[in-house]
C-alpha cells in the first residue's frame, strides 16, 4: 500500500464511503417495506418486488450479509485513514483522522442514506435486492456461520428462532389502516368497510323489527280482509299466523301471488299451500354470522326467537345489508320513521325507536349495552313508569317525557347536543 499514491487512496476511502452508505440505505430500505403492498407487487410479476420479498423470508440471512459488507467495507476504511494520516500528519494525525472519519461516515454513510430509504423503501430497496442476492449466493458459507453463531448464542439467551413475526391485521388494525387510507379509499367506501368490521358486534337484536310492529296476515280474519292486505302491502314477505305471531304458520311470497290476488282467483286454500315454512333465528346471533345464514338458507328474512322458542321480533337480510351500506336518503330523520325533526333542533321519538339506529343516523352516543329501544332505555334509567313532563339525562342527552301509553314510554324529545352542565330532574 506505500506505493500507492495518496490519493488513489483518497478516492478508494470515497469509494468505500459510498458503498457503506449503499449497505446502510438498503438495510433501511428493505425493513421500512410495506409488506402487504410488497406482495401486491410481487403477485403483479414486479421483478424488484419478487426479489426482495424472497430475501425478507429469511431475515436473519439477509441482515447477515448487508452488515457483513458494512463491517468490512468500514473497517478497511478506518484502516485507509489510518494510513493516508500517517502520511500527511504523522501519529499525532491519527486521532483527528479517525474523529473526521467517524463525522463523515455518521452523516454521508448512515443517517442520510438510511433517512433517504426510509423516506422511499422501494426505490432503494427493490434495486439493492439484485445486488444482495448476488452476494449472498457468493458469500453464503460465511453468512452461514455467522448466523449459525448467533442464532446458538440467542437460544442460550432464551429467545425463541424461527417462529417469525405475525403478519397477520387484527380486527383494530385492519380498522386504523382503513381509517388512514385516506384518498385511496372513497369515503363512503371507507364507512362500508368499517361497517362490515362493525358486524360482530352487533346482534340480530339490533336491526329486529319488534314482535309488536310486526306486519303479517293473521288466518282468523275474513278473506276479504286477507285479499285487501296482499294488495296494499308494502311488504314482498309477509309471515302468516293463526289469531297470534306465537302461532306463525309460514311466509308468503307476495309477488308470486300477487297476480292471483288481484284478479280474483286466488283462494284461502292457495294462500296455504303457496306460503313458505318460516325461518327462525336464535337470539344473540352476531349480524355477520346471520349473513352467512341467510345466504346458506337462501332466505331474506326470518322471526327471531328466545331460548323458550318465543318470537321476539322479525329480522331482514336488508336491514343487515343497511347495516353495511347506510340509508338510501340524505335526510338523517327521514330514514327512521319514528323520530320527526323539530323546529328548534330537537327531536320527537317514539318509544320505539331504534337506539342502535338513533346513534348511527344522527351520529349520537346513547348507551346500547342495554335496552334496545329508546322506552327500554328511558325505563332501565328511571326505574319505574314516568309521567308526561318528566326530563332526565340519558349519556348527557336531556330527554324529556311527552307521552305514556300502556305502560311505556310512546314519545319522548330529545335535544341532540350535550350541554356542558345539566341536572336531571324527575
Amino acid at each position: 500500500m506505500s506505493d500507492i499514491p495518496t490519493g488513489v487512496l483518497f478516492g478508494i476511502l470515497i469509494g468505500l464511503i459510498i458503498l457503506s452508505a449503499c449497505f446502510s440505505g438498503s438495510e433501511t430500505g428493505m425493513m421500512a417495506l410495506n409488506r402487504y403492498r410488497l406482495r401486491h407487487l410481487a403477485r403483479s410479476g414486479h421483478r424488484g418486488a419478487r426479489m426482495a420479498s424472497s430475501l425478507l423470508k429469511k431475515p436473519d440471512r439477509l441482515i447477515g450479509i448487508i452488515l457483513l459488507g458494512n463491517n468490512f467495507v468500514n473497517i478497511i476504511a478506518s484502516a485507509l485513514a489510518t494510513v493516508i494520516a500517517l502520511r500527511l500528519g504523522g501519529e499525532g494525525a491519527i486521532a483527528i483522522a479517525t474523529g473526521i472519519l467517524t463525522l463523515v461516515v455518521l452523516i454521508f454513510a448512515e443517517v442520510t442514506p438510511k433517512t433517504v430509504a426510509a423516506l422511499y423503501p422501494e426505490r432503494v430497496a427493490f434495486p439493492a435486492s439484485f445486488v444482495l442476492s448476488v452476494l449472498l449466493r457468493i458469500f453464503y458459507p460465511l453468512v452461514w456461520i455467522v448466523n449459525g453463531i448467533a442464532n446458538n448464542l440467542l437460544r442460550l439467551l432464551g429467545v425463541p428462532i424461527g417462529r417469525g413475526t405475525n403478519e397477520h391485521l387484527s380486527q383494530e388494525e385492519l380498522r386504523t389502516v382503513v381509517n388512514e387510507a385516506g384518498a385511496m379509499i372513497p369515503r363512503r367506501h371507507q364507512r362500508m368497510l368499517l361497517n362490515i368490521l362493525d358486524l360482530e358486534k352487533a346482534t340480530v337484536e339490533d336491526i329486529m323489527v319488534p314482535r309488536n310492529e310486526i306486519v303479517g296476515i293473521d288466518l282468523e280474519d275474513d278473506w276479504e280482509t286477507i285479499l285487501e292486505e296482499l294488495k296494499t302491502s308494502q311488504y314482498t314477505r309477509l309471515p302468516v299466523y293463526r289469531g297470534s305471531i306465537d302461532d306463525v304458520q309460514g311466509v308468503l311470497h307476495l309477488r308470486k301471488v300477487l297476480s292471483d290476488a288481484l284478479n280474483g282467483s286466488f283462494t284461502r286454500d292457495d294462500l296455504l299451500q303457496r306460503m313458505r315454512e318460516p325461518y327462525f333465528i336464535p337470539e344473540g346471533t352476531q349480524l355477520h354470522t346471520q349473513l352467512l345464514n341467510f345466504q346458506r338458507n337462501r332466505r331474506r328474512n326470518g322471526l327471531v326467537v328466545d331460548e323458550y322458542g318465543e318470537i321476539l321480533g322479525l329480522a331482514t337480510l336488508e336491514d343487515i345489508l343497511e347495516e353495511i351500506v347506510g340509508e338510501f336518503t340524505t335526510d338523517p330523520s327521514a330514514n327512521i320513521k319514528d323520530v320527526h325533526r323539530q323546529k328548534d333542533g330537537s327531536y320527537l321519538a317514539e318509544g320505539s325507536a331504534s337506539v342502535r339506529e338513533l346513534n348511527r343516523l344522527l351520529d349520537w352516543d346513547l348507551p346500547t349495552n342495554g335496552p334496545k329501544t329508546l322506552n327500554g332505555v328511558i325505563l332501565e334509567h328511571l326505574e319505574y313508569i314516568p309521567e308526561p313532563g318528566t326530563s332526565l339525562l340519558v349519556n348527557g342527552y336531556p330527554v324529556t317525557i311527552v307521552q305514556t301509553k300502556d305502560n311505556r314510554v310512546k314519545m319522548a324529545q330529545i335535544q341532540p347536543h350535550r350541554p356542558r352542565r345539566a341536572r336531571t330532574k324527575h
